[in-house]
């Protein structure tokens, strides 16, 4: 087996090296194939989120938390005036500027933005999965900082498969090798599908100072139009 997932994907020994390398180096050797790959965000879920923020505007200025390639900036380029991508993987963000040459693109450790009150719309797309559940509140804040009063974050997060399912079980075994393989080998590389349950990641919000409602396969995150937190 030469190649996974697409003929234009990685191949099986690509994906072995970047699985034993560290989250950066990892997406820095995928990004030139990432996009061939069955872990980027689908059309479907990019498009209903675009749709459910039709009403919602108007928006300015919008940032992609974690953008990775840019599929995401798809969306706020349809609803926004301006759209920035932040990520720390350079290899992903070099893909993303070729994708949307007319974007700001800054490259930063999404734990640590370093934005202030500079967009009115931030949406992220599979990046949950990279952050343990103790840096979520870090996460959170930043993009709390980093919207205008009354900014909102639209969160993509996937309906967990019914248990019967295979893909429940796909995601249970990934997510087991991938506690072995952190626990045998340095540096690690998280990503864990099922660390970020709904009603968790709805708390954490709510603790970083955003009104949050839910429809499906989308958290919308609203900061208030005070300035203060509560």
């Amino acid at each position: 087996m030469t190649t996974l997932f697409s003929p234009r994907g990685p191949s099986l020994r690509e994906l072995c090296v970047q699985a034993l390398s560290s989250v950066e180096r990892g997406y820095d050797l995928l990004a030139p194939k990432f996009d061939h790959t069955p872990f980027r965000t689908p059309d479907s879920i990019l498009d209903a989120t675009a749709e459910a923020l039709s009403g919602l505007g108007p928006f300015d200025a919008g940032l992609d938390v974690c953008c990775g390639t840019g599929a995401g900036m798809s969306v706020l380029a349809s609803r926004c005036e301006r759209i920035t991508g932040v990520d720390f993987s350079a290899g992903m963000l070099a893909q993303a500027r070729a994708a949307h040459p007319g974007a700001t693109f800054v490259r930063a450790d999404a734990r640590a933005l370093p934005f202030a009150e500079g967009f009115d719309l931030a949406v992220s797309f599979g990046a949950l999965g990279h952050f343990l559940p103790a840096e979520r509140p870090a996460l959170f804040a930043g993009v709390w900082r980093a919207l205008r009063p009354g900014g909102l974050f639209a969160l993509a997060v996937g309906e967990p498969p019914p248990v019967l399912s295979v893909s429940h079980w796909a995601t249970v075994g990934f997510d087991l090798a991938m506690r072995v393989r952190n626990a045998v080998w340095r540096p690690p590389f998280v990503m864990y599908y099922r660390a970020s349950p709904l009603p968790a990641v709805v708390a954490d919000l709510t603790a970083a100072g955003f009104t949050v409602s839910t429809v499906p396969g989308l958290v919308l995150a609203r900061r208030s139009a005070h300035s203060d937190r509560p």
